[in-house]
């Protein structure tokens, strides 16, 4: 796997209060990652940015709310959820 790709697996950090308290607690953290990235390739890129050992790697496709703004109706786009559990 090359190093560009590792790079741009993770999008962001996910945070709300049920994340920080998986945090706390299980050390488990949540990222929104690309929608073609793999269990494998997103445990190689924690590993690679954060210098960590990568228990476990649960996803979730998110499915965008539809929205609308006057008449006009519209979609946000569909993402995918990571947790990655620690050890």
């Amino acid at each position: 796997m090359n190093a560009e790709r590792l790079l741009m697996i993770l999008r962001e950090p996910h945070t709300s209060e049920k994340t920080t308290v998986m945090a706390d607690k299980f050390k488990q953290f949540t990222f929104k990652v690309l929608k073609t990235a793999t269990k494998q390739e997103i445990k190689q890129a924690v590993e690679h940015m954060f210098n960590v050992k990568v228990k476990n790697v649960s996803t979730i496709n998110v499915k965008g709310k539809t929205k609308r703004f006057k008449q006009l109706n519209g979609k946000r786009s569909d993402w995918k959820k990571a947790f990655v559990s620690l050890h």
